[in-house]
């Protein structure tokens, strides 16, 4: 009598295992459904943005090749012995867009490997992302951070904060270097280095006087703006590239998760089958026990 016993009960032990495999595989296949769910939103909010962002570049490109043209014409170029120089970097405070802000992050990294460049240089971080990646190891270097920056396109105002920011800081450089990615497909971008230079420096420039009737007060405020115009184009040019970026990370992550839904259906549905059949083996040999 015993031993019928025994055998009744040490299968149901087996099935009440078996049934929680099932539950752990089934939150498992809802939470990854609901993940894909969320990129799949993701993207679709990614798309229209990038569309938006990918219209507000055509003519902010414009005034920024016009801007790096004269410069090119006018030969100016930072002076060999540098005594204080600004690294720029331009990124947001949104992230889930792949290696967008992380590759700026090193070229920064890259630079400020020179032992020169480290005790000259200051950083200014447009974007939390870059701050949270450089801010403890180059604490000591920290001049300027700005946030609230990629939740909205940006304006010209954003970058004339920045440019102006940077003037009234009261730090004395020669050069500003403004990292930024530069839009080229939808599926590629490219970590651009850009100069920006001070007032001094264009006044030394070897072509500056075949512009005629241009007096240095005027060459100072056409370099300030001028200096306001290729951050606002390197923001556009940052904010272009980061939208495509998401939209092909997130495009990424909605057929990975796909993948993983498969899978998981595929192993819930064995699993249970398994359970099944061993319940059935299970009542056959209870059966055939009495």
């Amino acid at each position: 009598m015993f031993s019928r016993t025994a055998r009744v009960f040490v299968p149901q032990c087996t099935q009440v295992r078996g049934m929680a495999t099932l539950k752990e595989i089934r939150l498992r296949l809802k939470s990854i459904t609901n993940i894909q769910k969320i990129t799949k939103s993701m993207q679709m909010v990614s798309a229209a943005k990038f569309a938006k962002a990918e219209k507000e570049l055509k003519p902010a490109r414009v005034y920024g090749n016009g801007a790096k043209t004269f410069y090119a014409e006018s030969e100016v170029t930072a002076p060999e012995n540098v005594e204080g120089k600004v690294l720029l970097a331009m990124t947001s405070d949104r992230g889930l867009c792949g290696a967008c802000h992380s590759n700026i992050a090193k070229s920064i990294k890259a630079e400020m490997a020179d032992e020169k460049t480290a005790n000259s240089a200051k950083l200014v971080l447009v974007g939390d992302k870059a701050k949270a990646i450089l801010q403890r190891p180059f604490a000591k270097n920290m001049l300027l951070s700005f946030n609230e920056i990629g939740k909205k396109p940006p304006l010209f105002q954003d970058a004339a904060t920045v440019a102006q920011s940077i003037l009234d800081s009261g730090f004395k450089f020669d050069v500003a270097n403004m990292y930024y990615n530069t839009y080229k497909t939808v599926v590629s971008y490219e970590t651009t280095e850009l100069p920006l230079y001070t007032a001094d420096t264009l006044f030394a420039s070897k072509n500056i006087t075949q512009y005629d009737s241009v007096d240095q007060v005027t060459l100072a405020c056409y370099n300030e703006f001028s200096m306001a115009n290729l951050i606002y184009f390197g923001m556009k040019e940052s904010a272009c590239s980061e939208q495509s970026s998401r939209m092909t990370a997130m495009d990424g992550a909605s057929k990975n998760a796909g993948e993983m839904i498969d899978s998981l259906t595929l192993t819930f549905n064995r699993t249970r089958q398994a359970v099944i059949t061993r319940e059935l083996i299970e009542i056959i040999s209870g059966a055939a026990a009495l």
